[in-house]
C-alpha cells in the first residue's frame, strides 16, 4: 500500500530581492543536497515556488528561506503525495516571478486591499462591485464565482489590455472609477492584478486573500458561491 510520503509546498512573495542572483546557486544547492524536486523562481520583485520531498527535507527549505529577514513571513501551501510530483530541480532567474509585462507594476509598493474570505461573499454581493476573474481561460472553465466577469485570456500577459478595453471597467460620467474585485488560485496573480488597477488609477480595488484554495477552505460549502 502506497503512503502519502512527499510533501508539496507551494509559496510566493512579493519583496524587493536586490540581490536575487546571487541567491540562485546556494538555493539550489541546498535543495539538491536536501534531494528536492520542482521549480523556484527568482526576481528582483520576489520568490515564487512548488517543491516536493520528504517533509523534513522540505521544512529544512523553508527554514532557510524563512532564516533571511525579507522572507521570515513566507507563507506555504502544503499537499502530500503517494508518487514524487516533479523530477528535477531548477531555480530560475526571471523578470517577474508571475509575468505580466507591464513595466513598474509592483506589489511592492501598491497593492489592492486583502479581503479574508469570510468576508468574500458579501463584497462581491455588492452590485456596485465589478468582479473579475484573473485566471486563464481553461482554468475560469473548471469553475469560478458567481456573477464574475470572464476575461477569456489564455495568458495572464494579456489581462491589461482587456482591463484597458472592457466596458465595466469605464469611468462614469463624472469621471470615478468602479470598485473592482479581483481573484486568483492562490493569490499570486491577484496581487499582481490589484497592484496594476492601482497604478492605473483605481481607487477601490480589492483581492481575495489566499486565492479561490483560502476560499474553499474556508467556507462552508452551504455558504459557498463558487460555481465549479
Amino acid at each position: 500500500m502506497l503512503t502519502k510520503r512527499f510533501l508539496t509546498a507551494a509559496f510566493y512573495k512579493f519583496v524587493t530581492l536586490n540581490d536575487f542572483e546571487d541567491r540562485k546557486a546556494p538555493l539550489l544547492a541546498l535543495c539538491e543536497q536536501r534531494n528536492i524536486k520542482g521549480t523556484i523562481l527568482l526576481a528582483r520583485e520576489g520568490i515564487n515556488s512548488t517543491i516536493a520531498g520528504a517533509a523534513e527535507d522540505v521544512h529544512a527549505v523553508l527554514a532557510y528561506l524563512r532564516s533571511d529577514p525579507l522572507l521570515a513571513d513566507l507563507q506555504h501551501k502544503e499537499s502530500y503525495a503517494e508518487r514524487p510530483p516533479f523530477n528535477r530541480m531548477k531555480v530560475r532567474l526571471k523578470r517577474e516571478i508571475v509575468t505580466m509585462g507591464v513595466p513598474g507594476t509592483d506589489p511592492t509598493l501598491i497593492v489592492g486591499t486583502y479581503v479574508k474570505p469570510e468576508d468574500w461573499n458579501a463584497l462581491i454581493a455588492d452590485p456596485d462591485v465589478v468582479v473579475i476573474d484573473t485566471r486563464n481561460d481553461y482554468e475560469v472553465a473548471i469553475g469560478t464565482f458567481k456573477g464574475a466577469i470572464d476575461p477569456n485570456i489564455r495568458t495572464f500577459s494579456e489581462l491589461p489590455a482587456w482591463c484597458e478595453g472592457n466596458p465595466a471597467l469605464q469611468a462614469n460620467a463624472s469621471g470615478k472609477k468602479p470598485k473592482v474585485a479581483m481573484f486568483c488560485t492562490g493569490g499570486i496573480r491577484c496581487e499582481k492584478s490589484t497592484a496594476y488597477m492601482k497604478a492605473q488609477g483605481y481607487d477601490e480595488v480589492y483581492h481575495l486573500e489566499g486565492g479561490i484554495l483560502k476560499y474553499l477552505e474556508t467556507v462552508p460549502p452551504e455558504e459557498s458561491q463558487w460555481d465549479g
